[in-house]
C-alpha cells in the first residue's frame, strides 16, 4: 500500500506520521509530501528516513491514499488531482467538509456515508469530532433538539505559530519579571517589528474568545464549524447549536461544556451507560473523588473523555457534560487515520 501524507512537515502531519506507525502502517510505502520550502528535508518513520518530496511529486506516485493536513487552499487545489489518479483523499482542512458529495466522517458514526466511489473524504473539525462521538447514542436514543457549546480549546488547534508564540510569552515572563498585565506591551517594544505572534492577544496566563475569523454576525468560523458539522455528522439539519469558542493557553488538548436539550425525557443512569458504551469514548466521572476530565490526562490519548454528568434544573430535558479529547490525535490525526483503517479493512 502506498499512502501519501500532504503536509507532512507540519503540526498535525507530525502526529499523522506516528499514529500511522502505531496503528499498523509501518511497513507500507510512505510518501511525505509539504510545501516547497520543506522538499528535501528528512523525516523519521518507523526507523527510517523519509524524504520530503513536493505534492506534484507525490501526485504522479499514484498513491492509493493520501492524507492531508496542509490547509484549505492546498486541499482545493490538489485534492481532486490526486482523486484524479485513483486515490482516495481523506482531508482534514475546512475545504471539503460541507460539500454535499462529499461525506463528513467519524468512523464509530457514519463511516457508511462513504461509498466504493468516494474518492474525497472530509475530516471534521476538531472540537466537532469530540463533541459528536460523546454525544452520537444520546442523540439516537433521545434526539437531539438543542445544543449550547462553549469551548475552551489548547492553542495547539491554531497550528505551531501559536505554540511558539505561547513559549516566547513565558520564556519573556520568566527571563524579564515583568507583571503578566505588561507582558504584550513589554514584547513588543523590545521585539519590534520582528515580533509576529499568532494573535493580536496574549496567550500566557490569558484566555480569550477567538478561535478562526470573526463572520459578519459575530461568531466565528471555529463556532460555525460546530454548528453546521454536528448536524451533518448527526445527519439532523434541524438541531439547533449556539456556540461560544475561547482558546485557553493549553496544549494537551480541548475541553467542551455542552448543554444538551433531548426531545424525550431520559434517565441518568442510562444515559450513563450509553456514553461508557460509546466505542472511542471513556466516562470518566466520580464527582465524590474529584475524577473529572482534564486535557492534560486527554494529552497522547485517542479516546474522547465524558465527566460532570448532570441533569440541567433549570430546563426540562436537558443535560450537561464535559467533553475532553486531545485535540491532534481524535480531533485530527487519529480519526484520519481511523477513517483509512476503515477502508483498508472492508
Amino acid at each position: 500500500m502506498k499512502i501519501a501524507v500532504v503536509g507532512a512537515t507540519g503540526l498535525v502531519g507530525g502526529v499523522m506520521l506516528q499514529v500511522l506507525q502505531e496503528r499498523g502502517f509501518a511497513d507500507c510505502e510512505i510518501l511525505a509530501a509539504a510545501s516547497p520550502k520543506s522538499v528535501g528535508k528528512e523525516i523519521d518513520f518507523a526507523g527510517r528516513k523519509l524524504t520530503v518530496m513536493s505534492v506534484e511529486d507525490a501526485i504522479k506516485a499514484k498513491p492509493d491514499y493520501a492524507v492531508f493536513s496542509a490547509g484549505a487552499s492546498t486541499s482545493r487545489q490538489y485534492a481532486p488531482q490526486f482523486a484524479a489518479v485513483g486515490c482516495t483523499v481523506i482531508d482534514n482542512s475546512s475545504c471539503w467538509r460541507m460539500h454535499d458529495d462529499v461525506p463528513l466522517v467519524v468512523p464509530e458514526i457514519n463511516i457508511d456515508t462513504v461509498t466504493p466511489d468516494t474518492r474525497i473524504i472530509a475530516n471534521p473539525n476538531c472540537s466537532t469530532i469530540q463533541l459528536v462521538l460523546a454525544i452520537s447514542r444520546l442523540h439516537r436514543r433521545y434526539g437531539i433538539r438543542r445544543m449550547v457549546i462553549s469551548t475552551y480549546q489548547s492553542i495547539t488547534g491554531t497550528g505551531i505559530k501559536a505554540v511558539r508564540q505561547l513559549e516566547a510569552e513565558e520564556d519573556y515572563f520568566f527571563r524579564h519579571e515583568v507583571a503578566s498585565s505588561a507582558l504584550r506591551p513589554a514584547m513588543e517594544q523590545e521585539l519590534g517589528e520582528g515580533y509576529q505572534p499568532a494573535y493580536p492577544c496574549q496567550i500566557f496566563r490569558n484566555l480569550f474568545p477567538h478561535g478562526g475569523d470573526f463572520l459578519p454576525d459575530g461568531y466565528t468560523t471555529e463556532e460555525e464549524k460546530l454548528v453546521n458539522e454536528s448536524r451533518k455528522i448527526l445527519g439532523d439539519p434541524s438541531i439547533m447549536v449556539s456556540a461560544t469558542v475561547a482558546r485557553v493557553p493549553v496544549v494537551g488538548g480541548h475541553s467542551e461544556s455542552a448543554n444538551v436539550e433531548f426531545h424525550q425525557e431520559f434517565n441518568l443512569e442510562e444515559v450513563n451507560r450509553l456514553i461508557a458504551e460509546t466505542p472511542g469514548v471513556i466516562l470518566y466521572d466520580d464527582p465524590s473523588h474529584n475524577i473529572y476530565p482534564t486535557p492534560v490526562m486527554a494529552h497522547h490519548h485517542d479516546e474522547v473523555f465524558v465527566g460532570r454528568v448532570r441533569r440541567d434544573p433549570s430546563q426540562p430535558r436537558t443535560l450537561n457534560l464535559w467533553i475532553v479529547s486531545d485535540n491532534l490525535r481524535k480531533g485530527a490525526a487519529t480519526n484520519a487515520i481511523q477513517i483509512l483503517e476503515s477502508l483498508t479493512t472492508k
